[in-house]
């Protein structure tokens, strides 16, 4: 699958061939929302917590007798019923929100999503991208020559991908509040499906099939191929 690549000034520089296996993958919106719902699931924090009636202080003693008092029978004011006493069926911190999802479902689920910016026009890919110093005039000129090519306006959610910690990159884009730098070892789909469109470097296209499991296993079995077509065409 051959795509254009573009400069920092959003001019054609070239074409790169993006994997099939990794880029070309069909949509299945179950298995992206499985993945988005295990990300979410263990990313919530459980903070909102009530006292049960064993917790809460007081009542070391019937507030009254059982009988002859004309009023109801009650054993502690730690009860429910009475005021700063225990809450029945609130929320608890000792709560488990966490799910799980197996290494290849969650590979086959980023290289989805992917594959969906792809095919939509959603994704473009650069030569290279670095700044002499952490402007962040200089990102926000980038994502507008990034943006004039996609026709589209400025303000749009980008995401940007790099191969590897750039300070320069991270800095200049921290004030931006319509864009996102993340490193390709560091993909994930809630981040994918947020930002509308992404901005990929070459080098960062290369570790993607590299870090992910299920991933390098499919760039190891395109390479297999290519060896046998050169193969097969030699012989």
């Amino acid at each position: 699958m051959e795509t254009t690549v573009y400069n920092q000034q959003g001019e054609k520089v070239g074409t790169y061939d993006l994997s099939e296996l990794v880029f070309g993958v069909p949509l299945k919106n179950s298995v992206v929302h499985q993945a988005m719902r295990v990300q979410l699931g263990n990313a919530r924090r459980v903070i909102a917590h009530t006292k049960d009636r064993s917790e809460v202080s007081g009542g070391g003693k019937k507030p009254w007798r059982q009988k002859g008092t004309g009023r109801a029978r009650h054993g502690s004011i730690r009860s429910p019923l009475w005021t700063g006493g225990g809450v029945t069926f609130g929320p608890r911190n000792d709560r488990n929100f966490s799910l799980k999802i197996n290494k290849k479902q969650k590979n086959k689920a980023l290289a989805m999503v992917l594959s969906s910016k792809v095919k939509t026009g959603a994704m473009a890919v650069l030569d290279m991208l670095a700044f002499k110093e952490p402007k962040t005039k200089y990102m926000a000129e980038v994502l507008r020559a990034f943006m004039a090519v996609l026709q589209e306006a400025a303000t749009r959610k980008t995401l940007i991908i790099i191969a590897g910690t750039d300070k320069n990159i991270t800095l200049a884009s921290r004030n931006l509040p319509n864009a996102k730098v993340l490193r390709a070892d560091s993909l994930n789909v809630n981040d994918l499906l947020t930002y509308r469109y992404v901005l990929i470097m070459k080098g960062a296209i290369e570790m993607i099939e590299k870090t992910y499991g299920g991933m390098k296993k499919l760039a190891h079995a395109k390479e297999a191929q290519e060896i046998k077509s050169v193969a097969a065409q030699k012989a």
